[in-house]
């Protein structure tokens, strides 16, 4: 099944439900609407710039500029509710931000749709990962691939060159995200029957595996014990190393933020309120407030 799964017309019928990829031609993809300035080009992979976000006149995110350099691992934190999903989620065009612009990689994008945001180099995984759970590992990665596939049904069916020589390279790519991510013993494994640790690595490899240039992670270690965290924070970490992949996490836990990540941002109800290295966001007192519940200020005698 695994040389097939990608070229089959069962699999090809449920190409369109995946994030980011449809089969054949694409239809007309949001339009980049002008280069970013120079300055924003030559020191930044992605910026964003008054990005609000409103659902039936409730302001989700208000007003969030930030820029993220190429090259770097950058962690969004805050409580739950402050908006951090929803941030990636413009970013990567499932919702549309009420004003505001995404800039990425010299280009500055209007109503991006997911699949134009793929095929420039955004690669995405969810909080909660959506998995082929009847699978196995390897046709789960594949399916990564789905968004890179040139060949059309007619190819396939007459078995053309083209599409020979485009299921070669798909394994080839899949394999070595497999043997990168210690996935290979799992390779045929069904997925359901596998821990949720290596559940999450699996979503990884299929986010991983189309080579993106930003990898934007929606709480890739939530759920995990202390080992899995550690186990993921190094793969994030060679993947950042070896690929040179601008890797945008959210993350819950603190000490993992404070140690993998070179750039913290900070959002409270929808509001940037820090941006900086993790030991100024250590430091920033509107932080210690938001996050973690703890007031500036001695209690005054008779407090309680």
């Amino acid at each position: 099944m695994s040389q097939e799964i990608i070229n089959s017309p069962s699999f090809r019928a449920t190409a369109p439900t995946l994030p980011g990829r449809i089969f054949g031609k694409s239809p007309k993809a949001s339009i980049v609407v002008s280069r970013k300035q120079d300055e924003i080009v030559s020191g930044s992979t992605l910026g964003l710039e008054g990005i609000t976000l409103s659902f039936g006149g409730v302001k989700a995110i208000s007003n969030v500029s930030f820029k993220i350099s190429r090259g770097e691992i950058a962690a969004i934190i805050g409580p739950n509710g402050a908006g951090k999903s929803s941030l990636l989620n413009v970013i990567n065009g499932v919702y549309q931000a009420s004003s505001g612009t995404v800039s990425f990689e010299g280009y500055r994008f209007r109503n991006i749709r997911p699949l134009r945001a793929a095929r420039l180099g955004i690669g995405r995984t969810f909080q909660h990962h959506a998995l082929f759970k009847q699978l196995t590992t390897l046709d789960n990665v594949l399916s990564g691939l789905t968004r890179h596939s040139k060949t059309t049904l007619v190819e396939h069916l007459l078995g053309l060159p083209r599409d020979r020589s485009e299921t070669h390279e798909f394994l080839r790519r899949a394999d070595e995200i497999l043997t990168f991510l210690e996935l290979q013993p799992y390779r045929n494994s069904v997925v359901s029957t596998l821990s949720y640790g290596v559940q999450k690595r699996i979503d990884f490899a299929r986010a991983l595996v189309g080579q993106p240039k930003l990898l934007l992670l929606d709480e890739p270690m939530a759920g995990m014990n202390a080992q899995e965290k550690q186990e993921m924070s190094r793969f994030i970490s060679e993947t950042n190393r070896t690929y040179g992949t601008t890797i945008v996490l959210i993350e819950h836990d603190i000490g993992v933020v404070m140690n993998l990540s070179s750039h913290v941002i900070v959002l409270d109800n929808g509001r940037k309120i820090a941006d900086g290295t993790p030991a100024e966001v250590r430091e920033n007192q509107a932080v210690i407030d938001a996050y973690l519940g703890v007031s500036h200020h001695e209690p005054a005698e008779g407090d309680i």
